[in-house]
């Protein structure tokens, strides 16, 4: 099939430098022209400049690692790009060089070959730099709160044995104590809440240990640290909250589906974008996000149907909403958990049941419409309303202006769209 552009280029992107092949419809397998830039703003100036004068209208380049991004914000305005996935783009061996890497990811955009990866504009790229630092953070936080309770194994102290929360207020009074060099365990067992289940001599006991000075330093650097990274994730929250503002509405039908908070409909919303507009179907998402079955077959036998590597980010997000979608007892994919888990497995069945809310979330993003569950019927007056009660409280206290106004003429979704 002839391509419909005249004059593309393809990128091979270094840390330090680009490589620029220009391709000509009519004779690709002649160069047109190359050279080679850096990758300094005044490097990808001087690449912008030596498209224009050759007349490119359409570029390639290759997913490599973070060295793309500079590249592509720089030229994005002004020509029309794609970003391939290094898959696509993969030499014989013994064959790379990267004037010739560059010519074949020209050659490949020319002759339709490339596996496209999905960029998202500006706006929507900053939105999943805020959710993405968040959950890294967050999973910082878990990682220094294991820490906390290796160090307190180590002093013999073993208080998150008989408290729930190590880092509830209870227990970080009793972490403030022993800082402070308090040491009588009855002392520190008066400092728990009348409410904690565990009584004052279980208290008194799994307190009493050797906390050393050694104990004690690493233990305030911790502390330090988990309190610096929660006030830094309350502000990334009030930061997504802000910059998703305008979208309150697509946020308000997402957190109408079981098992979507409203933080985790932020994270789906920075993903897809506010409509997904970029996903023609359900099925493209499915596909995009690689929740849905792969396919490697031979001779009529099915080798595997391993799901592919696709958005982690969404993966991550898609697991938790299932399991706690799960959860909630009379939901819609509570009922397909169980119906599916005998047959499946529970692994299985859960990611069948994060593939069906997925689908569900595109026709609640792509059609604006809102979500009700064929069970919904089935839910007492007073669960819809705490659910609805828990969901406006949290979009509140983001700072977001909401009212519970019940929908005239409720849209019904179910897995098919």
């Amino acid at each position: 099939m002839e391509s419909p552009y005249n004059l593309v280029a393809g990128l091979d992107i270094h840390k330090k430098t680009v490589v620029v092949v220009v391709l000509q419809n009519a004779q690709p397998e002649q160069d047109y022209a190359s050279s080679t830039f850096g990758t300094t703003q005044f490097g990808l100036k001087e690449l912008a400049a030596f498209l224009r004068q050759h007349g490119v209208t359409h570029v390639a380049m290759e997913s490599t690692a973070q060295y793309w991004r500079p590249v592509w914000m720089t030229l994005e305005e002004e020509f029309t790009l794609t970003l391939a996935q290094a898959r696509s783009t993969r030499a014989r061996r013994g064959r790379k060089w990267d004037k010739a890497d560059a010519r074949r990811i020209a050659k490949r955009l020319l002759s339709g070959d490339l596996t496209v990866s999905y960029v998202p504009p500006p706006e929507q790229r900053n939105w999943r730099l805020l959710s993405r630092t968040q959950v890294a953070m967050r999973e910082s936080l878990v990682r220094l709160r294991n820490q906390v309770e290796v160090l307190l194994e180590q002093a013999q102290i073993k208080l998150s044995s008989v408290v729930s929360d190590l880092f509830g207020k209870s227990g970080r009074r009793m972490l403030e104590a022993l800082l402070q060099g308090m040491e009588n365990p009855a002392e520190l067992a008066s400092l728990g809440d009348r409410r904690l289940h565990a009584s004052k001599e279980q208290l008194a006991d799994a307190l009493t240990g050797q906390l050393t000075e050694a104990h004690r330093i690493v233990l305030r650097l911790l502390l330090q640290q988990i309190d610096q990274i929660e006030q830094h994730v309350i502000d990334l929250d009030r930061a997504l909250a802000q910059a998703l503002a305008a979208h309150q509405e697509a946020v308000e039908r997402l957190c109408e589906i079981p098992g979507i908070s409203v933080r985790t409909a932020q994270y789906l919303i920075a993903e897809t974008g506010p409509g997904a507009e970029p996903f023609e179907s359900p099925g493209k998402l499915a596909s995009w996000v690689a929740i849905c079955p792969g396919q490697q077959e031979s001779a009529g036998v099915t080798v595997s149907n391993r799901s592919a590597k696709g958005n982690w980010m969404m993966r991550r997000t898609l697991s938790q909403t299932a399991w706690a979608a799960v959860a909630s007892k009379g939901s819609e994919a509570r009922r397909r958990f169980l119906a599916w888990r005998p047959r499946l497995g529970t692994q299985k069945a859960i990611w069948a049941v994060a593939h069906y809310q997925l689908r569900v979330i595109w026709k609640v993003l792509h059609d604006r419409v809102r979500y009700r569950s064929p069970d919904t019927e089935a839910l007492s007056h007073r669960a819809l309303m705490a659910r609805a009660t828990r969901v406006f409280n949290q979009l509140r206290n983001l700072g977001y202006d909401v009212s519970i106004t019940p929908p005239s003429k409720p849209v019904c979704i179910n897995s098919k769209g």
